[in-house]
């Protein structure tokens, strides 16, 4: 099957059976998703999901946040991977978006990754969540699942959105991130893939290469 078909594939397949693709980060507003997504690297959602309540409170706008003292807000996460640089980083982010920013969220991803603990994926996720802009952010789900199935050949993450990007519509990209995502967090998991599960298996290079039998 040449790539093009194997995405028109894949588009049409998750189009009919996960017709709801979105984030499973509790938030409520563009500066708490940021909030958000920068507390979930290397962590799961869940895990965030019970933290971030309190902290939106607390943290209601970006003012608050920039003002706050690193042992509060290290307090508030310490649970969570890495709270010494995330604690840090969520207030210098804080600053410079009241700072330079005027307390809004940038929409494009390149003013987005200037804010302190935001890189490429992060940025692509606010960017498409938020504002809808055709940008795929490629995690560890995504790479995953683009590689097993086809997708993309790439071996760095920069090489996987890009074919990404080329192979799914505009319009579909935000999209298609958390179709990947939730496909990869729930069915092609990293150990022990859920293969006789998958209506994508019969097209899955990773699965004819290894023969498995459902």
């Amino acid at each position: 099957m040449e790539v093009k078909d194997l995405f028109h594939h894949v588009t049409a397949w998750f189009s009919e059976n996960m017709e709801v693709a979105e984030t499973e980060l509790d938030y409520d507003t563009p500066f708490h998703l940021l909030i958000a997504v920068i507390l979930s690297a290397q962590c799961t959602d869940k895990r965030v999901n019970m933290h971030t309540p309190a902290i939106f409170k607390r943290f209601p706008e970006p003012s608050d946040l920039a003002s706050a003292t690193f042992e509060e807000v290290y307090e508030m996460i310490k649970s969570i991977s890495f709270p010494n640089n995330k604690a840090k980083h969520l207030i210098g982010m804080a600053t410079m978006l009241v700072n330079d920013f005027g307390s809004v969220v940038p929409s494009e991803p390149s003013e987005l990754e200037k804010l302190p603990g935001v890189g490429r994926k992060t940025a692509n996720v606010i960017a498409s969540v938020i504002y809808d802009k055709p940008v795929i952010a490629v995690d560890t789900h995504v790479f995953r699942v683009s590689r097993r199935m086809g997708l993309s050949d790439g071996t760095t993450v920069e090489a996987v959105e890009r074919d990404l990007t080329a192979g799914f519509a505009p319009e579909l990209r935000p999209k298609a991130h958390h179709w990947l995502i939730l496909h990869g967090r729930y069915v092609c998991t990293a150990r022990k893939p859920k293969c006789a599960e998958c209506g994508l298996s019969d097209i899955c290079r990773e699965y004819k290469l290894n023969n498995i039998t459902l």
